[in-house]
């Protein structure tokens, strides 16, 4: 396709040169003057330019005024362009709703614009690729960045996604302060693993339709370069939630199946429901986030042909086979919470660390867990902590765990879990230590879950201690993987109304109340009473809970917004959950911008401000996962 493209430029071009016209010369022995050179000058543009949004050349022409050999702006009289045309022919691993998508394109552009901006940064950029062609416009030729980056391109081998879900700019800052005051530090000059990363930028999260996002429209977005509605998973904006009728014809491709089809090893790690919106949105197709399993669905999406998207993971295999015509292995590694979805709604069915009377939800009667073991006799499920310590990284060859009913544990609460359930890092190194057998490499998602559910419910203790479960889990990946061949990008799906404020001195505990600089009490507000640092702007309000390590409990409370006198309280201790302004049942997403953390190949296009689709392209660029696919296919 690429060839095709340029070969259409080529043939455009072939009939456009520039020409020098000189004038004749005077007659009857007067001499003539010369004539003014007439220029033209050919720019190509970069995909997402507003005149040719699948690129294309420009060309400026007019006479050379001044003499000096080159086209000034003031000199241009006609300007021209050549455009590539819009993808109208697509290859089996490709779809016309992604590549012809604004957002999937203004990606692409995103992702040129970061090559420009690291080149010209390292001066590796070549001269004879630039050209000026105003006092204050440089453009540098496409295909001079290509070449100096194309050594780059696809090497990445392994790409490991991480998203803290809810992991907002102000939960990392004080998730770092904690983390280095519970090592014996100040706080504020303790780094996160992540914080280390060589390069970080932020990414824009907003859903087409939405000012402030949900999880399932920003992970489409990160997983297929598309942005889209709130509440749908792995479909572009044409849907209309909860119609089952509009799903065909709006599905987009994921880089997890991309990895898939190119024969990489996939793997899919969560803290929540691996049934829930993040890690749906790396395998379903959905018209609605809710439908996790056929319990949930309306019976007219049933009937008229929608999976829910429990089955759609055990049936994974089968349908991308279908799909794209192609021969794959499945997904590798599945871990998280979310086994009421997989089991029938009996009794005879429940774990033996079921904590409802009857676990599981689904109305049809399939137990997917033994279907999804019938189909890979290989296979290991799992459900409980000893099994998951039974597991041979280096023999098992693929992993289904369920480690919980519904949401697995938060992390300051795992302890209290009937059968017990793994970390977010020991999931991570199980993952990866599995994955990593395979030559061709590996893609890996890894979700800490819960910080979301902590900050929803107005629980800072809870949300930052999983965050810095989060970071535990990177640095792992990071020691067991190597720079020089895996991409590892750390983000957040969305942020939480979640805030620090007031004048704390240095060093006061983060979820302390405010003690400013020089004092030893407590700082007053207005009205006489004490306040904390962190808080929410909106939420069920304050609640003490004392050492209570379920940031859920507080929502057997009836809500409790506004002031409180917080003089005797402990607000270090677990169970405290801070004080909000606006009362409302659920403390909510922010739509402010989220960090972007990179290290390894293809991390040097993370800087700047970016839309939230860019992250599947710089993933892309890495890992080269749509050239791979598609070369595996033909």
């Amino acid at each position: 396709m690429k060839v095709f493209k340029y070969s259409l430029l080529a043939m455009a071009m072939a009939g456009l040169t520039a020409c020098s016209l000189d004038g004749d010369d005077g007659a009857d022995g007067t001499d003539g003057s010369n004539g003014l050179n007439s220029l033209t000058v050919q720019t190509e543009l970069a995909t997402g330019d507003a005149n040719c949004p699948n690129s294309g050349v420009r060309f400026d022409s007019g006479l050379d005024a001044d003499g000096d050999g080159a086209l000034s702006d003031s000199e241009i009289s006609e300007t021209s362009y050549v455009c590539v045309p819009a993808n109208a022919e697509v290859a089996t691993s490709e779809l016309l709703t992604s590549l012809n998508n604004e957002y999937f394109v203004a990606g692409q552009a995103e992702v040129e614009a970061a090559k420009t901006t690291w080149l010209n940064a390292t001066g590796t950029t070549s001269v004879d690729g630039v050209q000026t062609i105003t006092s204050n416009t440089t453009v540098t030729k496409h295909a001079s960045v290509e070449a100096a980056v194309a050594s780059l391109k696809g090497k990445a081998k392994n790409v490991i996604l991480f998203v803290g879900d809810g992991m907002g700019v102000s939960t990392v800052t004080a998730a770092r302060i904690m983390e280095g005051q519970m090592n014996g530090d100040n706080g504020e000059e303790n780094q996160l693993s992540f914080d280390r990363f060589p390069f970080a930028g932020l990414s824009k999260t907003y859903n087409v339709d939405a000012q402030t996002p949900d999880s399932a429209g920003t992970m489409t977005a990160m997983m297929s370069g598309v942005k889209t509605d709130v509440g749908v998973i792995g479909v572009n904006e044409n849907i209309v939630r909860g119609d089952c009728s509009t799903v065909a014809g709006n599905e987009l491709v994921t880089a997890l199946e991309l990895a898939e089809l190119a024969g990489k090893s996939t793997g899919i790690v969560s803290t929540a429901r691996i049934t829930h919106a993040t890690p749906a949105a790396t395998y379903a197709k959905s018209a609605d986030r809710n439908w996790e399993d056929d319990g949930d669905m309306p019976a007219e999406a049933i009937s008229a042909g929608c999976t829910d998207i429990a089955a759609q993971l055990v049936g994974f295999e089968a349908a991308t086979e279908a799909r794209f015509g192609a021969d794959i292995d499945g997904i590798e590694v599945v871990m998280g919470g979310g086994r009421r979805s997989f089991l029938p709604k009996d009794a005879a069915f429940n774990s033996p660390d079921a904590v409802s009377a009857v676990e599981g939800d689904r109305t049809d009667g399939r137990d997917l867990t033994a279907e999804w073991s019938a189909q890979y006799p290989d296979g290991v499920y799992l459900y409980d902590q000893a099994g998951f310590d039974g597991l041979d990284t280096e023999t098992t060859e693929r992993v289904f765990g369920l480690f919980n009913e519904s949401h697995m544990q938060y992390d300051a609460d795992r302890g209290n879990d009937v059968a017990g359930e793994p970390s977010i890092s020991e999931m991570t190194e199980a993952a990866i230590k599995i994955l990593d057998n395979n030559d061709d490499g590996f893609f890996l998602m890894v979700e800490s879950g819960r910080i979301d559910h902590a900050h929803h419910a107005g629980n800072a203790y809870g949300a930052l201690t999983d965050t810095i479960a989060l970071a535990d889990a990177v640095a792992v990946a990071d020691e067991l993987t190597d720079d020089e061949d895996t991409l590892i990008i750390v983000t957040a799906d969305h942020g939480h109304v979640f805030t620090i404020a007031g004048y704390p001195k240095r060093g006061n505990p983060i979820l302390g109340k405010v003690v400013n600089v020089g004092a030893d009490e407590a700082a007053t507000a207005a009205d006489g009473m004490p306040y904390t640092t962190v808080g929410y702007m909106n939420g069920n309000g304050f609640r003490d809970l004392g050492n209570e390590t379920d940031a859920d409990e507080i929502y057997n409370y009836d809500v409790n917004a506004g002031r409180q006198d917080l003089a005797d309280v402990d607000t270090t201790a677990a169970g405290f959950h801070q004080e909000s302004l606006i009362p409302l049942s659920s403390e909510t997403h922010s739509g402010e911008d989220v960090g972007i953390y990179a290290k390894g190949p293809g991390a040097f296009l993370v800087n700047s401000t970016n839309e939230q689709s860019v992250i599947f392209h710089v993933m892309d660029f890495a890992g080269s996962l749509i050239d791979d696919a598609e070369a595996a296919i033909e």
